[in-house]
C-alpha cells in the first residue's frame, strides 16, 4: 500500500530524513516512534503530499506521488484521511456540521444519505446523540472522536494519525486506542500512527518503525521492538536518561 524509498528532506539546512526507508503493507496499522522533532511530523506531510523531499520516493499502490501534478495528487488524497494532533474542527459548526462537511463538499449524495451516514459515523465512535452540540461544549476526548468520525465518512483507504492521543489523561486515552482498534476492524483501513505512548499503544497495531536520525534504525512487530537490542530503541520505551539519545 505505502512504501518510502529513501527519503531526505531538510530546511534551511538542517537535515530531517536523511534516507528514510519504509514498507507498510495494506491494512497494515503501524506506529511510528521517535523522539520530539525526530520528524515523524513532517514524515506524515509527505505522505499526504504536503511537502516534496528533496530526494526519494513514496508509492501509494505503485504509484509515485512525488511525481505527480496537483489534479493527480488530488485524487489520490481522496483515498487518504488524516486525524490531525488537534482535531482541526469548525467552530462555527455543530457535530453533525463537521462530521457531514466532506461529503457536502466532495460527493453528490443526497440530505437523507449525508444524514445516514452521517449518524453510523458518530455511531461508530460512541457520539450518537452529540450532532446538535457544537465543539465548544465537547470534552477534548469527544473532539478527538468527532474528527476521527469526519475522518472515516469519506471510508478512506489509509488513515494517518497525528499523534492522536495528545493531551488526553491516561482514560481517555485507552478509550481512543480502543476505538481505533474497533473501526479498524470494521473498516479494514490500513493506519499510519505517530504516537510517543508506548508501549501501550503497541496493542493495536501489527508493525512498529523507529525514527531517529534522519532513518528508521529498526521496524518490526510489536514483539519484536519490545525485545529489540538496538539501545536506541531500548532507551526510548523505557524512558532512560542513559543512552545513545541525547535529550
Amino acid at each position: 500500500m505505502i512504501e518510502i524509498i529513501d527519503l531526505h528532506k531538510s530546511f534551511n539546512g538542517q537535515k530531517v530524513l536523511n534516507g528514510v526507508n519504509l514498507k507498510i503493507e495494506d491494512k497494515d496499522v503501524i506506529i511510528i516512534m521517535g523522539t520530539s522533532g525526530c520528524g515523524k511530523s513532517v514524515l506524515i506531510k509527505h505522505i499526504i503530499g504536503l511537502l516534496t523531499p528533496d530526494k526519494g520516493s513514496i508509492l501509494i499502490n505503485g504509484v509515485d506521488i512525488t511525481t505527480l501534478d496537483t489534479k493527480e495528487l488530488d485524487k489520490i488524497r481522496e483515498r487518504l484521511g488524516v486525524l490531525f494532533q488537534g482535531g482541526a474542527l469548525f467552530d462555527s459548526l455543530t457535530v453533525y456540521g463537521n462530521v457531514a462537511f466532506p461529503l457536502r463538499e466532495k460527493t453528490k449524495l443526497s440530505k437523507m444519505e449525508i444524514r445516514d451516514r452521517v449518524i453510523q459515523a458518530l455511531e461508530d465512535v460512541g457520539l450518537k446523540e452529540m450532532g446538535k452540540k457544537f465543539p465548544a461544549e465537547l470534552s477534548g476526548g469527544m473532539k478527538k472522536r468527532v474528527a476521527f468520525a469526519r475522518t472515516l465518512i469519506s471510508e478512506p483507504a489509509i488513515v494517518l494519525f497525528d499523534e492522536p492521543t495528545t493531551g488526553l489523561d491516561p482514560v481517555i486515552t485507552s478509550s481512543i486506542h480502543e476505538l481505533i482498534k474497533a473501526t479498524h476492524e470494521k473498516y479494514g483501513y490500513t493506519g499510519v500512527i505517530i504516537s510517543h505512548e508506548v508501549p501501550r499503544i503497541f496493542e493495536i497495531c501489527n508493525k512498529v518503525a523507529m525514527l531517529h536520525g534522519g532513518i528508521i534504525v529498526e521496524s518490526g512487530t510489536p514483539e519484536e521492538i519490545m525485545n529489540s537490542m538496538n539501545p536506541i530503541i531500548s532507551q526510548f520505551i523505557s524512558g532512560s536518561h542513559e543512552g545513545p539519545i541525547e535529550y
